[in-house]
């Protein structure tokens, strides 16, 4: 199987500025990295296949000869607004270039609440979704804050090495999952260095329901404005050909008319920590997330189920083509 990975533009110009550097090998330390998460989506896919029977979701991964990796970064309000100022920094001309301000801490605090606007999505970095391939494995995710002065940051907004890498100070990866048995997000914690593989929708079609795919999200902590997140993912699924069937599906599985999740075991501590009115999220979601149902047909290809889904995510008049 071929590694396929995308870069954003700030990653490709970071990674141009710094050849010579410690990053001089960044894309071959991804594509290793890479490999060794695909080899551990077949090992996986070869168990549930001995579990379920026959080997479909193995040859499914295997016929797709391609994976996409991304290296995913979610800002932090920090971040948001140092990226704001250098926009108008750059739309100001030479002659008011002089008279930009820094952000002092009573402007961070004016402008910080439009970063991300009050209500029920405040809190996430990433919206609630089901992955649409087969599996998602994510390396446990690390957390960055920025560690410099006041000082340094009146005399440059953006001072070099000016952010360190620390352990989650919430005590969990801030990736949550919901729990249709408890209608609550549940958060999830996994050791440092470690591998989180979620279940995609094309698994839930391809073992006809014995495998359930992960509705999920990424929780922003309110009490850490300036955090910010860093992750690998890997996404494998199945050729854009494979064909789905869905004449032997459970139809009257949630998994196709609704949304469900997988039950974990939380302390109360944990459950709290989600901070959302449990009938105000179940609401919500069914307003966001397009059942299965309305996504996929009998016949389908998965190029097409792909297409449908990310129309009805995230198109024109997508369920969350506004949040």
């Amino acid at each position: 199987m071929q590694l396929k990975y995308t870069k954003s533009p700030l990653v490709e110009k970071t990674v141009r500025e710094c050849r010579g550097t410690e990053f001089e090998n960044l894309g071959s330390c991804f594509q290793e990295l890479g490999f060794c998460m695909m080899e551990l989506g077949l090992c996986l896919a070869r168990i549930c296949d001995r579990a379920i029977g026959g080997n479909e979701l193995e040859m499914s991964l295997l016929d797709s000869c391609g994976a996409k990796g991304r290296l995913i970064h979610y800002h932090s309000h920090l971040d948001a607004l140092l990226l704001k100022q250098h926009e108008r920094s750059r739309a100001t001309s030479k002659e008011r270039a002089g008279n930009v301000k820094p952000l002092e801490g009573s402007e961070l605090n004016s402008i910080a609440p439009d970063v991300n606007p009050g209500g029920i999505h405040s809190n996430l970095w990433q919206q609630w979704h089901y992955d649409y391939g087969i599996f998602t494995v994510l390396t446990t995710p690390f957390f960055i804050l920025p560690s410099y002065s006041e000082a340094s940051k009146r005399e440059n907004s953006f001072p070099s090495s000016c952010f360190d890498e620390c352990q989650s100070p919430t005590g969990h990866t801030c990736l949550q999952v919901y729990n249709p048995n408890r209608k609550r997000a549940i958060m999830v914690k996994a050791p440092p260095e470690s591998f989180i593989i979620q279940v995609g929708e094309a698994a839930d079609i391809i073992s006809k329901g014995k495998l359930r795919a992960t509705l999920h999200s990424v929780h922003r902590p309110s009490e850490f404005e300036n955090l910010s997140r860093e992750t690998f993912v890997v996404f494998l699924q199945p050729a854009w050909t494979k064909t789905f069937s869905i004449s032997d599906y459970p139809l009257g599985n949630s998994s196709f008319n609704g949304f469900h999740g997988q039950c974990l075991v939380a302390s109360d501590e944990e459950q709290r920590q989600s901070g959302q009115d449990n009938d105000n999220l179940s609401q919500e979601i069914n307003k966001i997330v397009p059942p299965l149902s309305s996504r996929l047909k009998e016949g389908m290809t998965f190029a097409e189920f792909s297409r449908e889904t990310t129309k009805q995510y995230y198109g024109g008049s997508g369920l969350q083509s506004n949040r």
